[in-house]
């Protein structure tokens, strides 16, 4: 069975404008998107589609994704064997080191340090990889926080991969609660933690709204990290101060740099201030306290 590819070539600006759109644009799990350098002024934006499209459709869905800037650009429409598809796409991306944390592929398990801790993430659902200004600013607040004081009630609110719920997990090794939207990723953050030897401290709930019982039952959190995007943080912000211990600790991002005084001005009204903001790739990560 194939699998659809589309391709294109680009600067480094670009290539990472355009993988940053078409992360947003694609449902988690329907794509996979991988933006690499080939040589010094040539960047490659891969996206690899579910079988039961064509490249030709997944070519369509990209150019509307992109809307007008899909004019000048140069798509390559493909299909790889299924059993290549995910060689392909991750032999581009290298180890992403944040802090403590080096989030990886399998092909570099054995180049990772011991002083470290690694975390294998495969780019088949690519956000959440750490090849994404959003994880790594969420590693980095992650790590500075740890740096602080333990904390013992743990919220991962729309976990996607599960990356920062296990690299919390790990570091600590004391409970995480990820909970996500989505069946399939919250199936496969389980997975994901289990594979990274987190399975112990990690638990992975399908939850689509506050109401699940799990929050009242593991809450308050002491620490809530929240990487999705600028209107559901905004509209989660009553909900997040509700489940937020006194002296609670709040991680978001998913927002682009224009998009922080909206989303500060929603936590502000709840009583939450403002430690840092961090800057990167055009992404804001926000560490707020109660």
């Amino acid at each position: 069975m194939s699998t659809p590819l589309v391709r294109l070539r680009l600067d480094e600006a670009t290539a990472k404008r355009v993988a940053d759109v078409l992360e947003e644009a694609f449902p988690f799990g329907e794509a996979s998107i991988a933006a690499f350098e080939v040589t010094k002024d040539d960047w490659t934006v891969e996206v690899y589609g579910g079988p039961e499209a064509t490249a030709e459709e997944l070519a369509a869905a990209l150019r509307e994704a992109l809307g007008p800037e899909s004019a000048g650009l140069r798509i390559e429409a493909d299909a790889v064997e299924e059993a290549d598809w995910v060689a392909k796409s991750l032999a581009g991306l290298a180890p992403v080191p944040a802090g403590r944390f080096v989030v990886h592929g399998s092909h570099d398990r054995d180049k990772i340090p011991a002083d470290v801790i690694g975390i294998e993430i495969e780019a088949a659902l690519a956000f959440g990889t750490g090849h994404h200004g959003t994880t790594r600013g969420c590693l980095l607040a992650i790590d500075e926080l740890l740096t602080e004081r333990r904390f013992e009630r743990v919220l991962d609110l729309g976990s996607g991969t599960g990356v920062l719920a296990i690299a919390i997990g790990l570091a600590q090794q004391a409970p995480v609660l990820a909970t996500d939207i989505d069946e399939t990723s919250a199936r496969i953050a389980g997975e994901n933690a289990e594979a990274n030897g987190a399975g112990a401290f990690v638990e992975s709930i399908h939850a689509t709204s506050f109401d699940h019982p799990v929050f009242a039952e593991r809450g308050p959190f002491d620490l809530i990290v929240a990487n999705i995007l600028a209107g559901p943080l905004v509209e989660l912000a009553p909900d997040v101060k509700r489940h937020l211990a006194a002296d609670g600790r709040v991680v978001l991002s998913g927002l682009m740099n224009h998009e922080e005084d909206r989303v500060l001005a929603a936590y502000a009204a709840e009583g939450l201030g403002l430690i840092s903001s961090r800057q990167l790739e055009g992404w804001s990560t926000l560490m707020l306290k109660a």
